[in-house]
């Protein structure tokens, strides 16, 4: 095969790396999650940990039924930008929930 125009073919293929360029990124953003995640906010009680907290979310929040304790305590920490694990009685936590 022998390219006629090369000023052409140049612009073709500008033109076919730009249009695969914004395919990639329009589904590089799409979400695959289980649902729409929606928030609910709870307040430590005396006695409560993020491994209490994050075991009471595991049975009963279908949103982290499947996730590992460890990664429920990331995620709640995460959220709510704790920088440690210390909690006080009172506090206010966002949980993610479905």
């Amino acid at each position: 095969m022998k390219i006629v125009n090369k000023k052409k073919f140049i612009k073709m293929i500008i033109l076919v790396i730009g249009v695969i360029m914004s395919f990639s990124f329009y589904f590089c953003n799409i979400s695959f999650s289980k649902g729409e995640v929606k928030t609910k906010t709870i307040y430590v009680s005396n006695g409560d940990t993020l491994w209490s907290i994050a075991s009471k979310e595991k049975e009963k929040n279908k949103y982290y039924e499947e996730k590992d304790i460890r990664d429920i305590i990331y995620e709640i920490k995460t959220l709510n930008q704790l920088e440690n694990s210390y909690l006080k009685v009172g506090q206010e936590l966002i949980i993610n929930s479905l």
